[in-house]
């Protein structure tokens, strides 16, 4: 049986004394600036906002005019926006590597960022947007680039990303169209993916952000009808792609060797990824329903006459999400069937039952805690898939709980986040502190520590040393 380490507790004592309403002094400080700022009545009646009304206002007896903001450079149909990061690592648990094998102690990443975004209005209902984002990590060349993979090299020292470019509008009052490089969101789940499979992740560092932030574009082409209370969606998926993972001679990567090559699918119709969702919305509660046919993110190994290779199967799936708010409680569902999986051993093809409940309170003071569930039942299940290189269980149980909270007029979150696997913790598991600082509306600062535990499943083994500090600074514009 797998217990958790003792820095897991340590975590959750750290937890304990900065989130828990009351320690700390938060709470008195949130109290004693509450009001202040926000226009919130006075004692007798008074508004702020009202009693100051006038004050500062051209009335004609020599006040001074407002000032006039610098006329825009851009004409007024494009708006421009964009950020620059630069994000660093440091792994401190690593142990001196064997000869030959890459040193992954120390800092690990060094990487600077850039975004940029054009907001386009093309008249009437109809708008577009274009996006891209380029990063380098320098560490590479600090550290001797010698030193790493050419699969390091490709997939970690720089890369560009289009990462929107789309057209949207309505053709009638009740059908909407966008079509184009897109995210589109299935599922209530913020932590964990049961029906949100339309955009792949980016799980090249497991657990250092939220799936929010590594959900991959695609093109695709997206019809909204709107019919009372709800939404019908009608999608197709012309651009193949597939989850971002560590690769050989990155410490998340356990094989000795590089993996074999992707299979290459081509634009033919047969390769494209069809769904159909229902959404509604409702008082106190929404529910929706999925379906399609996709590719399986997820790639088996497969022999061809080449030799073998990382194939992906066509799945079908069918699902359904529920949110049900009650109080200060939000509750979660999500199930989807999946039919057609296929693993690197030849077992046939499988069909799972995924299955998610979660809970969200936010009756604590400027605190959201989150708790989901959810486990994943392959049917007519195969022993054989226990084994290497699969490690798949019948059962495969995982819960995360989240807890964040909000200080100093909400320039201050700090958020914990538990990951595990196995009911004990035996599958792996992840542990993730963050504090996010608002400095001024244009500069955030973010720092924290992950801390990752050994397990059976594949992505877990092996990978408790990867334990690392990390922080980020972003300025927008």
């Amino acid at each position: 049986m797998h217990i958790p380490t003792p820095k897991w507790l340590l975590a959750l004592g750290w937890l304990m004394l900065f989130l828990w309403p009351g320690m700390a002094g938060a709470d008195d400080l949130d109290a004693i600036l509450d009001g202040f700022g926000d226009g919130s009545a006075m004692e007798g009646g008074i508004d702020l906002d009202d009693a100051l009304a006038g004050f500062g206002e051209d009335d004609g007896f020599g006040t001074s005019p407002p000032e006039q903001s610098a006329p825009s450079l851009l004409p007024a149909w494009l708006q421009l926006s964009g950020a620059l990061t630069q994000a660093v690592s440091y792994n401190f648990s690593h142990h001196r590597p064997e000869a030959g094998a890459t040193d992954q102690r120390g800092f690990s990443k060094l990487r600077t960022t850039a975004d940029l975004g054009a907001d386009l209005k093309l008249g009437g209902d109809w708008l577009a947007k274009l996006g891209a984002k380029a990063f380098y990590d320098s560490i590479y060349s600090l550290r001797d680039r010698q030193e790493y993979s050419d699969q390091v090299l490709d997939e970690y020292e720089d890369e560009f990303e289009i990462t929107e470019a789309y057209v949207q509008g309505s053709l009638t009052d009740k059908l909407d169209i966008k079509l184009g490089r897109q995210i589109v969101v299935w599922g209530k789940s913020d932590n964990i993916r049961v029906t949100d499979i339309l955009n792949p992740l980016d799980n090249r560092e497991p657990g250092l952000v939220d799936i929010r932030d590594l959900r991959l574009p695609v093109t695709m082409s997206k019809v909204d009808y709107y019919l009372g209370h709800w939404n019908l969606s009608a999608i197709i998926s012309h651009e193949l792609r597939f989850h971002k993972v560590p690769v050989f001679g990155n410490d998340f990567y356990q094989a000795p060797g590089p993996a074999p090559s992707e299979q290459e699918y081509s634009v033919a119709w047969d390769n494209q990824e069809f769904a159909l969702a229902a959404n509604g919305i409702f008082q106190g509660w929404d529910l929706s329903f999925y379906g399609g046919s996709f590719f399986d993110d997820q790639a088996h190994l497969e022999i061809t006459g080449s030799g073998p290779a990382l194939s992906h199967s066509r799945i079908g799936m069918l699902g359904s999400a529920l949110n049900i708010a009650r109080g200060n409680w939000l509750i979660k569902a999500e199930a989807a069937y999946l039919d057609g999986l296929e693993y690197s051993i030849d077992v046939g093809k499988k069909n799972r039952l995924d299955a998610l409940l979660g809970a969200e309170y936010q009756g604590l003071s400027e605190t959201v805690i989150s708790l989901e569930l959810v486990n994943r039942h392959i049917l007519a299940f195969d022993y054989r898939l226990e084994e290497a290189p699969v490690y798949e269980r019948q059962d495969d149980f995982q819960y995360v709980l989240r807890i964040s909270r909000d200080l100093y007029n909400d320039k201050l979150q700090l958020t914990a986040l538990f990951s595990t696997y196995g009911i004990t913790g035996n599958g792996g598991a992840f542990q993730r502190l963050s504090a996010v600082y608002d400095w001024t509306d244009e500069i955030t600062m973010t720092a924290g520590l992950i801390t990752y535990q050994d397990g059976d499943k594949a992505l877990f083994q092996d990978i408790g040393d990867n334990d690392r500090l990390f922080a980020e600074l972003r300025y927008a514009f």
